[in-house]
């Protein structure tokens, strides 16, 4: 029997989220309604009437004092015109649901039999009302349904008029469930007999992401003699001796593609840069000018090196003191958020918090950073196929990683948000989480970790279902209209957060010795990944926990599903680490071994679903080989329009996307949770000024800080690539310099997302492109290795196109440069608000005419010029002297220049200290600057403002004797004053520069 029970609010209590929703229809579809009812629906089979009866009558579902409940509808029809009910598709993770079912079952006191015959759908109905006077129409209300308030990729909707409902109220009965029995069918992949075009076909059809070259090399693994006679000895069925099986097509797929293998960072390119005329060939991007910088800096610091583990695990450590060790990672989740918002980018922040829990023996979460692109979410044009709205994305993913972040109980402390309207096709999602960890766990080092033969394959956490089948595949390959449903994930961060509680406590007893997130690739990645090992595992699905029927072994092998982590665990203990799963409420299910056999195999009981060479499996993948041709594109400068009014500018140029308060998105996120954040996002008198790094206090027993900082500059990828990387290490490096972190003690993560860079028909520029990366990767050797900061962690994501409707939208190549640092004392940490009158403003760093790609060229419509370059010699002693004097005491604020330059950095510390300033342009250290406009604007890099109180500026200018320094003013009570020697620039009260800055997202 279902039934369904509908939760409404009492007549006395105001709709709260309806008006929000009202709010939403408005802002976004521009459509005025005039109310919207929320009715929730809660479909239950298992249950009896007196059951039933029992769940409403102890409010198991409801609150009495605020809803009314009941078994039949409780709409009125002649409250809306339409009623809208929107529920998620079979498949799709529903964590309200599972919440409502463990509710049901505990208050019935169902066990067993009883408790298995119940389920839960969750869906939720809209009563849309149309505004006074104007009726709503049926193609306005299915322009509601599709285009803001159901995701037909995830969800179903139905849609109902009032007459409609008066003649017939209510729903169809509908459930979720997955019909179907599970199966131990295991299908032959007869890929010996394809022709060269159906092998592209099977793997296109199939969302295997693999090249024609890849296929043969598969196929003729399996049409190798020894490999036949090895298959057939093992006792497979003559017809898969030859050929692989559906799952071990797809676990190639999974374990080679870009996204596991990084295939093209790891190729071989042939480059031919016609600017110097030089030609290299270059033996992996990665193993050269990422891995390569981080050895030689480890081994240039020698006994300082405080690199513990890079680039061998899923976050990077590095020594933090003697009693903690720090790591951190940061990923993307463009694809799967380009499709559904919210799912992808809660996916995200949920899903790389499991790297940390993976890392060594296991990390404490400390904190979340998270960086997003995106096109304007004022963006007015059509839309090609499959894509959302910005505005829609923009607030999906703002929710995501809310939702995952607070929900998780860790702190959201640093980020930042990139607007381009070539995001339009993939936003780029980046989410990073920093864990801590003991020295030591149980007697071992905690950073080290190793699955050994005999240990037992134990999965813990939630269970496995279709989301994320194809997810790791799938954003290997540009997105496109028939991208797959399947794809998509919906992270639940409470059933996370009790599998994280229990796996710190099973890793104090020292329960297991390693263990991995089941990230891409799922089961597939975590046990192939570990067996690496000891060289070998035998797995048997037929034991794996499953959300519902009806999953092919394949599918159970690579799902992505959330909240799951594998742990290798010593057959001695597996009885203590199982009691205490089942003590803490996780499920935890033995699935095998590991073992030296050389071979991952897998069962589905006694039937064989993959036996693979691990050699084939994580070495066969054949080698890329690719051409990269670099021309400098010419930097063009145009005239400045004359008669600029200046203070009508500078609020405009506050005002602009990328410059504009992000309080908005900052309020809605938990910085202070664990009460360790030192340095917040928001800042100053009215907390409501731009930090410029995050500065948090790990270790309660020290005063020692640890500081987050991050750089991104797509706007200077026209330019010049090499720039933009360089720009980008010097934009995270000063962050983090600002508010006093050591450069000495400083690591960086390093996110690539690039478009498509191999040449191919639908790429004719591959080559440029490949180029670009080229030149960034060369940047980020260079500039790594001057500063000192090795890359410690790192991803890439490489196709961040989009194709639909005739249309390729391609990003900008982007990089996100994030670093951590150590900072001795956080007493003196540094913020970037004006203290107080009088105080002495000081630019360190010299200002130089360098507008290309620069956000006043933007808002003026004009090419800038030459694209600001970094000075790395300059700017790392100018940063070590920061250092010490932020230590003497010598500093009062700080900000850094970056977008919009010293004009908008001087307009931010005045909002933030609620000051003014008076200022002489005359004085800042400039080369070639030939008016008001480049001192003001141009974005040159490595330089500092900063706040000096009077009693300390004879000893801040003799600490930066020889230096590019000058004081060019004080902070005052009153407006902000800007003139050039005698020439008057510009006058503005901070109130009014406040309220330009904070209106573009103030919704």
């Amino acid at each position: 029997m279902l039934l369904r029970f509908e939760l409404g609010l009492k007549p006395q209590v105001r709709d709260v989220v309806g008006e929000r929703v009202l709010r939403k229809i408005k802002g976004e579809l521009g459509l005025e309604l005039a109310r919207v009812g929320i009715v929730r629906v809660y479909a239950v089979e298992g249950l009896d009437q007196a059951q039933a009866q029992a769940v409403m009558d102890a409010a198991a579902l409801h609150d009495p004092v605020l809803h009314e409940i009941s078994l039949a509808p409780i709409a009125k029809a002649e409250g809306f015109d339409w009623a809208l009910e929107v529920g998620f598709r079979p498949g799709v993770t529903d964590n309200e649901a599972r919440t409502a079912r463990e509710t049901i079952l505990l208050m019935l006191g169902l066990e067993g039999q009883a408790a298995k015959a119940v389920s839960v759908y969750t869906s939720v109905q809209y009563l849309l009302k149309g505004a006074p006077g104007s009726a709503l129409d049926e193609k306005t209300a299915l322009h509601i349904a599709r285009d803001l308030l159901a995701n037909e990729l995830i969800q179903r909707f139905e849609l109902k008029s009032a007459e409609q409902w008066a003649a017939a109220p209510g729903f169809a009965p509908r459930t979720a469930r997955v019909t179907g029995q599970a199966s131990d069918e295991v299908a032959v992949i007869p890929l010996a007999t394809m022709s060269d075009e159906e092998l592209t076909a099977f793997s296109r059809s199939n969302t295997l992401a693999l090249s024609l070259a890849e296929m043969k090399t598969i196929v003729a693994y399996y049409t190798d003699p020894a490999v036949r006679a090895a298959r057939a000895a093992a006792g497979l069925p003559p017809e898969l001796a030859g050929n692989p099986t559906d799952a071990e097509v797809e676990v190639l797929a999974q374990t080679w593609s870009e996204h596991c293998k990084h295939k093209i960072f790891t190729a071989k390119i042939d480059y031919a840069d016609e600017e110097s005329g030089r030609c290299a060939r270059i033996d992996s991007l990665y193993s050269t000018c990422i891995k390569g910088s981080t050895q030689a800096i480890r081994q240039a610091k020698g006994t300082d090196d405080f690199c513990l583990s890079v680039f061998k695990d899923n976050a990077g450590v590095i020594r933090f003191n003697e009693r903690l060790n720090v790591c951190i990672k940061v990923e993307t989740h463009n694809s799967p958020s380009a499709l559904d918002p919210y799912g992808g980018a809660l996916t995200g922040i949920v899903g790389v918090n499991r790297d940390p829990m993976g890392t060594g023996l296991g990390a404490n979460l400390l904190c979340n950073t998270d960086v997003f692109c995106f096109a304007s979410p004022f963006y007015e044009g059509e839309l090609p196929p499959r894509l959302l709205h910005p505005r829609r994305v923009f607030e999906g993913v703002r929710e995501g990683v809310e939702h995952g972040g607070n929900k998780s109980g860790i702190p959201t402390v640093n980020g930042a948000i990139v607007f381009d309207e070539r995001y339009l096709g993939k936003p780029l999602v980046y989410c990073g989480t920093v864990g801590t960890m003991p020295v030591t766990v149980a007697g071992r080092p905690s950073h080290e970790k190793r699955a050994r033969a005999g240990d037992v394959i134990v999965m813990s956490g939630g269970r496995i279902g279709k989301d994320g089948i194809h997810g790791a595949t799938f954003s290997s390959e540009e997105l496109h209209e028939g991208s797959p449903a399947t794809a998509v994930q919906i992270g639940d961060p409470i059933t996370q957060r009790k599998m994280y509680d229990f796996l710190m406590r099973a890793r104090d007893r020292g329960l297991y010795n390693a263990i991995t997130d089941n990230g891409a690739g799922g089961l597939s990645s975590s046990v192939g990944e570990m067996a690496q090992d000891c060289g070998g595992c035998d797995l048997d699905l037929a034991k794996a926990p499953l959300k519902y029927d009806g999953l092919k072994p394949w599918e159970i092998l690579v799902s992505e599903a959330q909240e799951r982590m594998t742990c290798a665990v010593p057959p001695e203990k597996l009885d203590a680490f199982m009691a205490l799963s089942r003590e803490m409420g996780v499920e935890s299910t033995a699935l095998g071994t590991y073992t030296d056999s050389g071979f991952f195999h897998v069962r589905y009981g006694d039937k064989t679903v993959t036996r693979l060479s691990m050699e084939f499996l994580h070495e066969g993948l054949p080698q890329m080989e690719l051409k990269a041709r670099w021309k400098k594109p010419a930097a063009k400068a145009d005239p400045f329009p004359a008669d600029q009014d200046q203070g009508a500018l500078l609020c405009r140029m506050l005002g602009r996307l990328n410059i504009c308060s992000k309080e908005y998105v900052i309020r809605q996120y938990d910085h202070e949770v664990q009460g360790r954040s030192i340095v917040k996002p928001l800042v100053g008198v009215k907390r409501d000024g731009p930090a410029d790094a995050a500065v948090i206090r790990p270790d309660f027993e020290s005063d020692e800080g640890l500081v987050l900082s991050n750089g991104i500059c797509p706007k200077f990828s026209d330019l010049d690539t090499y720039w933009m990387m360089a720009n980008a290490i010097d934009e995270a490096v000063r962050g983090a310099v600002a508010v006093g972190a050591d450069l000495r003690h400083m690591a960086g993560v390093d996110n690539f997302c690039w478009c498509d860079p191999v040449e191919s028909e639908t790429t004719p520029d591959g080559q440029y492109k490949l180029a670009q990366l080229v030149r960034a990767n060369q940047a980020l050797d260079h500039f790594c290795r001057g500063f000192g900061v090795p890359c410690v962690s790192g991803k890439d994501s490489m196709k961040n196109d989009y194709k639909g409707g005739g249309v390729k939208i391609s990003i900008p190549p982007t990089v996100l440069y994030s670093v951590m640092a150590k900072m001795p004392d956080v007493k003196r940490a540094v913020t970037s608000d004006l203290k107080r009158p009088g105080e002495r403003l000081y630019v360190l760093g010299l200002t130089r005419p360098e507008l290309g790609g620069s956000e006043l060229a933007s808002e003026l419509g004009i090419a800038g010029g030459e694209v600001p370059q970094v000075d790395m010699v300059a700017a790392r002693e100018r940063y070590l002297r920061y250092f010490e004097a932020v230590h003497k005491g010598l500093v009062s604020s700080c900000h850094d220049c970056s977008d919009g330059g010293l004009g908008v950095a001087l307009s931010e510390m005045c909002i933030g200290g609620r000051l003014g300033a008076r200022v002489d342009l005359a004085k800042v250290p400039s080369c070639g600057c030939a008016n008001a406009l480049e001192l003001l604007y141009s974005e040159s890099a490595s330089r500092l403002l900063v706040g000096v109180a009077p009693e300390n500026a004879a000893a801040f200018e003799a600490h930066f004797a020889g230096q590019h320094c000058a004081c060019i003013g004080e902070a005052v009570h009153g407006a902000l004053t800007v003139t050039q020697g005698q020439e008057y620039v510009v006058c503005a009260e901070v109130e009014a520069l406040a309220q330009a800055f904070k209106a573009p997202l103030n919704w």
